[in-house]
């Protein structure tokens, strides 16, 4: 079981806040699955052809969140299996209470 804690959450500026995942795409069923190394390790059905990982990873970590995909972004990593990705709206404590929430839970 994954702790908060263990998520790297750093707020930047204007109100954003970024995390490190790292994707696991081609996976039998998608979710969040643990951490490693501070970044959020999330398992995608999709394949990493034209963008698809990255639009399913957006889609379950806007769920997981309570957001709208459209307050996510990739801020590196698009070509990558480790990623930054940004939220809008949510303080990092709020961010990392439902990372580590979502983790806790049986997949």
């Amino acid at each position: 079981m994954a702790k908060a804690a263990e998520i790297k959450v750093v707020t930047t500026r204007a109100g954003t806040v970024r995390f490190e995942v790292r994707a696991r795409p081609g996976a039998r069923v998608p979710g969040m699955c643990g951490v490693r190394d501070g970044a959020v390790v999330v398992r995608l059905k999709a394949p990493p052809v034209d963008g698809a990982a990255n639009g399913e990873l957006l889609a379950v970590l806007a769920e997981v969140l309570g957001v709208a995909k459209r307050d996510l972004a990739l801020a590196r990593g698009l070509s990558s299996r480790s990623k930054t990705v940004e939220v809008v709206g949510l303080p990092a404590a709020e961010v990392s209470g439902r990372l580590g929430r979502a983790l806790s839970q049986p997949t």
